[in-house]
């Protein structure tokens, strides 16, 4: 089994490297990235011999597919602009693909491939990780059990840093769209447009990680699991995280940011003493923010937190009913280091998939994988599920 892992010197992708590289059932892992340094790095710190290093440019639509000509799955661990292209991609070399998510909207672009995926006889799950990715297999767990569905409300709760920790944790332009588009949430059979941040609510997390503030934020979960629910009548579901992971007050000064204008895409012109450049001040403010990315090679080396000091809980409460009971379940994935599920969870989709585990076409997590075993795989890393189930009398 072979399978390639585009961005894979990058953060996220770094930690499915990682996965594919310690799982028996990888005879072959190909780190494709453009940033050979770091790349070159990562497989050094890895030292394994099923391990390859490619450099590759996304934009060079035909060395994209000679390098996927002979993989059995992609993991697409770039940034979420590119998932339409590297789909394309695959397409053409007949291999299955995963991504981490397309963030609500570009989510609902790339269902619309499902045809031609399944006229391929291959196979695409879209936004795989920690959140996306778990939060829908949770709630397919939950929604096997229910005969209606009520709601789905999806916690992502992480370990705050200090309040001077000016840390980005994974991709700066995401998190820069995260922060400043406008949160899709579901409700009463429509979707709605919400304000960046809004609908703050405290929710308790399993001690000592405790009571967070949760807010909403746009994501990939709130675009599939009403549609693939629609017939279990759900009125509800929204995704909450408590500020990305990162300090609140390295929110606030990026919004600050934003607030003057620095998210802008449209070119300014700037004189200088050397001329008149043109500069995007979203790219200049991305490129500003680079030293405070902690390194690909910090993920993998970062010691674990103490035993019992979650890092990260997601949770998605389903409430329904099951015959004539009110039902309520709480499905929780707890890990102590808590970027590892972003990374192992395309890892072990993609190998579902190269195994011809996942059926062809273009399918949300919670359509794609069986909760029960998937979830009881991802045991051997240290990712666990726990399950609430709070009946009425």
């Amino acid at each position: 089994m072979k399978i390639v892992v585009l961005g894979g010197a990058g953060k996220m992708g770094v930690l499915a490297v990682e996965d594919l590289v310690l799982n028996e059932r990888v005879d072959e892992v190909v780190l494709a990235d453009r940033e050979l340094d770091m790349a070159n790095a990562i497989a050094a710190h890895l030292d394994s011999r099923k391990l390859s290093v490619k450099q590759i440019d996304l934009n060079d639509h035909q060395a994209l597919v000679g390098l996927l000509l002979d993989a059995d799955a992609c993991v697409n661990a770039t940034v979420y602009y590119t998932n339409l292209k590297v789909m394309a991609a695959c397409l053409e070399a007949r291999t299955h693909y995963t991504d981490l998510g397309g963030l609500f909207h570009g989510t609902r672009e790339q269902l619309k491939l499902h045809d031609q995926f399944l006229e391929a006889g291959v196979s695409a799950v879209l936004g795989m990780g920690s959140a996306p990715g778990a939060p829908n297999i949770l709630a397919r767990y939950a929604a096997d059990r229910l005969d209606t569905i009520d709601a789905i409300r999806i916690y992502d709760g992480v370990k705050p840093p200090p309040a001077d920790n000016m840390k980005f944790t994974y991709a700066v332009p995401t998190i820069i769209d995260e922060l400043t588009l406008s949160p899709m949430v579901y409700r009463h059979g429509e979707f709605i447009a919400r304000e960046p941040l809004s609908e703050l609510e405290p929710y308790p997390f399993t001690p000592p990680l405790g009571t967070l503030p949760m807010h909403l934020s746009l994501h990939s979960e709130v675009a599939t699991l009403p549609v693939s629910f629609k017939d279990k009548g759900i009125q509800e579901c929204f995704f909450k995280i408590n500020y990305w992971g990162m300090a609140k007050e390295t929110v606030d000064k990026v919004r600050v940011l934003a607030d003057f204008g620095f998210d802008s895409k449209e070119l300014v012109t700037i004189t200088t003493g050397n001329g008149r450049v043109e500069v995007s001040p979203r790219e200049f403010m991305i490129a500003m923010m680079g030293d405070f990315v902690p390194s690909s090679l910090d993920f993998l080396t970062a010691p674990e937190n103490e035993p019992g000091d979650w890092a990260k809980e997601i949770v998605s409460e389903v409430r329904g009913t099951a015959g004539d009971q009110p039902v309520v379940y709480r499905m929780a994935l707890l890990t102590r280091k808590g970027a590892l599920p972003t990374g192992v969870l395309p890892a072990r989709g993609a190998v579902w998939q190269a195994a011809g585990r996942v059926e062809p076409g273009v399918h949300p997590p919670e359509l794609a994988f069986d909760p029960q075993p998937f979830l009881k795989e991802l045991e051997e890393r240290g990712i666990l599920t726990s399950v609430t189930v709070t009946r009425g009398l």
